[in-house]
C-alpha cells in the first residue's frame, strides 16, 4: 500500500505542475475551439455535445483527488517547517499543534496572538520614544 501511496505521489505532483502550467491551459482552449469549431460538421447534436460534457466531468472529478493530495502534502510539508521553527526558535512551543484545534479555539488564539503582537509593538513604540529622549 505504502507503494501505491507513493506511485500516486509522484503522480499527483507531476499532474499538478503540469495543470498550473500556461501550455496547459493553452491547450485545453484549443481543445474547446476545435470541439466548438465541429459543431457544424455534426449538426450540434446531443453527442456532440455529450463529447464535451462527458469529458470535462471526468478530467474534473479525477483532477480533484490530484489536486487534493498534491495541497494535502503541501499543507504537511509547511506545518512541519513551521513546527520545526517553532521548536528551535524563540517561539511557544505549545504552537507546535495548532492546526488540529477546532474552529472555535483557532479564533480565540488567534486573537490571543493579536493581542500580544499589540503589546509588544506599543512596547517597542515607547523603547524607541526612550532611545530618542535618551539622545
Amino acid at each position: 500500500m505504502a507503494n501505491v501511496s507513493k506511485i500516486f505521489s509522484k503522480f499527483a505532483t507531476r499532474t499538478s505542475k503540469l495543470a498550473g502550467k500556461p501550455a496547459t491551459f493553452v491547450l485545453a482552449v484549443a481543445l474547446v475551439v476545435a470541439w466548438a469549431a465541429t459543431g457544424p460538421l455534426f449538426g450540434f447534436s446531443d453527442v456532440w455535445q455529450l463529447v464535451i460534457n462527458t469529458s470535462t466531468t471526468i478530467i474534473t472529478f479525477l483532477m480533484i483527488f490530484v489536486l487534493q493530495n498534491s495541497q494535502n502534502r503541501d499543507s504537511e510539508a509547511i506545518q512541519a517547517k513551521l513546527d520545526e521553527l517553532i521548536l528551535v526558535g524563540a517561539a511557544r512551543n505549545r504552537m507546535v499543534g495548532v492546526e488540529k484545534l477546532d474552529e472555535r479555539e483557532l479564533d480565540k488564539l488567534k486573537k490571543e496572538l493579536e493581542e500580544r503582537a499589540e503589546e509588544i509593538g506599543e512596547e517597542q513604540e515607547e523603547r524607541s520614544r526612550e532611545k530618542v529622549q535618551i539622545r
